[in-house]
């Protein structure tokens, strides 16, 4: 290898990057032992933005295009370099690459149910989990704030922080809200569009632009969702008093129908079939309940045998003969 060779490896005439693997958010150029060449090529793809830094401090950004580095439009390095505008001699400066893509199907979830005060229940304990995307919007911010000057920088090491920010979120959100839980899960379309509009300006402060966030599930432990389940019952039965004769009434043919055997047994179901029908029309008559029940219980029985009412003193039945007991 010639001397001539040798130097000239030494300058960098094009400056471009390619993603290698999914989920790098910035990369710094290699500039090891290298300078680079005054009128350059720059080539920044669509999804990348490019920064240079001097000696610390983030000078000029550049987006998605294709540049020929001068101190035209390397203004900011020129001046934190003292550069005259007629400068033509390679320079040093660290490039960073970052990936403004969007990164889609990004995983949240609660690790174990947030406590939170509700309108109608007080205090209840919620599980939920969901999507989200974001992109780097400020490259800027993100590295000043969160990238630094790490050779690479990924997904994975932010989305942690990430999660724990949405999850702080929520419950913020549900303390905020008087919109009772049973209400926020069945809309939780609203319920999502009000998370990701808290969390915007989080996002932002890290130079970050949250594109979309979505609630998937929302929901309760299972001791407390068969809490629920119970008070929603509840709910839906309503009047007791209605409920009551609701279940006489379908309790009425099922006695009178015991199919135990004939005779005496007959005789037993078809009377207590009769009876439940005597509660029934005493719970959906009230006002005559209360006289025609007495005298039920003070005067009549029924006969054990065929089921007709007779007194209660009587030895045998007026209608089919049946001893009573």
């Amino acid at each position: 290898m010639s001397l001539r060779d040798f130097i000239s490896k030494q300058y960098i005439d094009v400056i471009q990057w390619t993603e290698e693997e999914n989920g790098i958010l910035a990369t710094r150029y290699p500039m090891q032992d290298l300078e680079i060449q005054n009128g350059a090529r720059l080539t920044v793809r669509e999804s990348q933005m490019t920064a240079f830094i001097n000696e610390g401090q983030l000078a000029d950004v550049f987006g998605p295009g294709s540049y020929t580095l001068t101190t035209q439009n390397l203004p900011i390095l020129t001046d934190l370099l003292n550069w005259d505008k007629k400068f033509q001699s390679p320079f040093k400066s660290d490039v960073y690459f970052f990936s403004t893509r969007q990164q889609t199907g990004q995983k949240w979830g609660t690790a174990t149910p947030i406590t939170i005060r509700d309108k109608e229940f007080g205090a209840v304990r919620v599980r939920g989990y969901g999507i989200y995307a974001w992109h780097v919007f400020d490259p800027r911010v993100f590295h000043t704030k969160v990238s630094g000057t790490r050779d690479a920088y990924l997904v994975t090491d932010i989305e942690g922080q990430l999660r724990e920010t949405i999850v702080s979120h929520m419950t913020d959100t549900f303390a905020g809200s008087s919109v009772p839980f049973i209400d926020m899960a069945a809309n939780q379309a609203a319920l999502a569009k009000r998370i990701g509009e808290g969390l915007k300006p989080v996002f932002a402060d890290l130079g970050l632009m949250l594109d979309s966030f979505v609630v998937e599930n929302l929901s309760l432990p299972d001791e407390l969702q068969k809490t629920l389940d119970a008070r929603i019952g509840m709910n839906m039965v309503g009047d007791l008093g209605r409920y009551a004769q609701f279940q006489a009434g379908t309790s009425l043919p099922i006695a009178a129908a015991n199919e135990g055997g004939g005779g005496a047994s007959a005789g037993i179901g078809l009377g207590a079939g009769l009876a439940m029908g005597q509660q029934l029309m005493n719970a959906m008559k009230p006002n005559e309940a209360t006289v025609a029940g007495a005298v039920a219980v003070a005067d009549a029985k029924f006969c054990i045998s065929c089921g007709k009412s007779i007194n209660r003193t009587a030895k045998f039945c007026s209608e089919c003969g049946a001893p009573q007991q």
